[in-house]
């Protein structure tokens, strides 16, 4: 056999500890081996794999992802918003000072869509609401003294009372008294809230805005203009309807329960193009969970205080609302030499994993292929100096005849019998 042949060559190595020979080996230098294989299923597959490769890195990572920018994805941003309309609520009429929260808009603006009011409230003793858990009684025992309710609206006074004008009852607490009642709704489905926003990537120095510049006619454009993707990008102005349609949420159900939407501003710039192409992209989601849930919406409670007679009232106002939270997100890319070496090596040694890959498939599934293992990984061992010993080991390891035998000490002679 042609390797008890090399065992005769080989002189014999001292036996070293395991550490030793791991040392030794990690100093062994590999190189790849070119082998031409004429098997045309091998040949298809890893053509194929190759035009994967090259598909996905020039397709999704050069022309989608861009590989070839320098990218910023933490610009600075700035949010002005105000909101206008007027509405009628029973024979009152609500402006803007008195349903928008708060007044000066930033990135959080709150309106209020209905309201429960209660007037002329004065500290004093009154029956709990009825929809407060355990208030309803029918005889003083069922109410314990001095119990504070966390659902409730005040301290108990141990006393079973009608409630109000109804013909049952509930304990009486000691609170703001009357307690809330509810008025009918309010609609605001035409409300306008104008949005400004302002974004700035430092690293390329880019200064944008969602509205564009137009210096003779512009504020007669906003006076007059509703937000719409195709006809008018760049209004900032939304009407309440419409962003609750987006959101794909029912106006009336707002107006009832509140809620919150957010208002997500998404800037993607391409810095290699124009810079009017850089525009924002808006859309609307519910953020506040609503299913299954024992309090859902947004609402709040604030007061009026006035005195008369010396004595301190209020009129207690529950608001049900929409809140606004506008959300800015921003991405921009420039061409850059570094980011496009990088990815063109990575594209490239990635090449590599179709040779890998069919090496497995062809060293497991195709036939023969412990002759291609043979064939595939060589062990080249210096057994001398002399150029004389190389070739002959060269001469064995590729099966060919060797011109001459190896100068050394006396010993058995070798052949190839593998070669007559």
């Amino acid at each position: 056999m042609v390797w008890d042949e090399l065992d005769c060559i080989v002189k014999d190595k001292p036996p070293t500890s395991f550490i030793k020979d791991y040392f030794l080996g990690f100093w062994d230098y590999e190189t790849p081996k070119v082998m031409v294989v004429k098997n045309k299923k091998l040949g298809v597959i890893y053509r194929g794999v190759q035009f994967l490769v090259i598909t996905y890195f020039i397709w999704y990572v050069f022309i989608s992802q861009k590989a070839y920018q320098d990218s910023e994805t933490r610009p600075e941003s700035s949010v002005y918003t105000k909101m206008k309309g007027t509405a009628l609520q029973g024979d009152h009429i609500l402006d803007m000072v008195e349903y928008v929260r708060p007044s000066e808009g930033g990135d959080v603006i709150s309106t209020i869509l209905r309201r429960e009011v209660t007037h002329n409230q004065r500290q004093g003793t009154c029956a709990e609401h009825f929809t407060v858990p355990s208030a309803n009684c029918s005889k003083d025992a069922d109410c314990t003294s001095r119990e504070v309710n966390f659902d409730g609206n005040g301290q108990r006074t141990g006393r079973c009372v009608p409630y109000y004008n109804q013909t049952f009852k509930t304990c009486e607490i000691q609170t703001w008294c009357p307690i809330e009642d509810y008025p009918a709704l309010a609609e605001a489905i035409n409300f306008t809230v104008y949005i400004k926003n302002a974004i700035h990537f430092p690293k390329f120095k880019v200064l944008r805005g969602n509205i564009k510049p137009n210096k003779r006619n512009g504020q007669k454009y906003l006076n007059k203009c509703h937000y719409n993707e195709k006809e008018h990008p760049y209004c900032p102005i939304f009407r309440l309807g419409y962003i609750a349609e987006q959101a794909r949420e029912k106006f009336s159900e707002l107006c009832r329960t509140g809620g919150v939407i957010g208002v997500f501003i998404n800037w993607k710039c391409d810095l290699d193009l124009d810079p009017s192409e850089c525009t924002p992209t808006y859309s609307f989601r519910r953020l506040d969970l609503r299913k299954n849930l024992p309090s859902s919406g947004y609402n709040f409670r604030f007061a009026k205080y006035y005195s008369k007679d010396g004595e301190e009232f209020r009129t207690l106002i529950k608001a049900f609302g929409i809140r606004l939270d506008v959300i800015v997100h921003g991405h921009a890319g420039r061409f850059s030499i570094i980011p496009t070496i990088i990815n063109t090596v990575t594209a490239m040694t990635s090449v590599g994993i179709c040779s890998i890959i069919c090496d497995w498939i062809m060293l497991t599934f195709i036939d023969k292929n412990d002759i291609y293992s043979d064939r595939k990984f060589d062990d080249l061992i210096q057994i001398t100096n002399s150029s004389s010993s190389f070739d002959y080991l060269n001469s064995v390891v590729l099966g060919q005849k060797p011109k001459h035998a190896p100068r050394g000490p006396p010993g058995p002679s070798l052949g190839n019998p593998g070669l007559k």
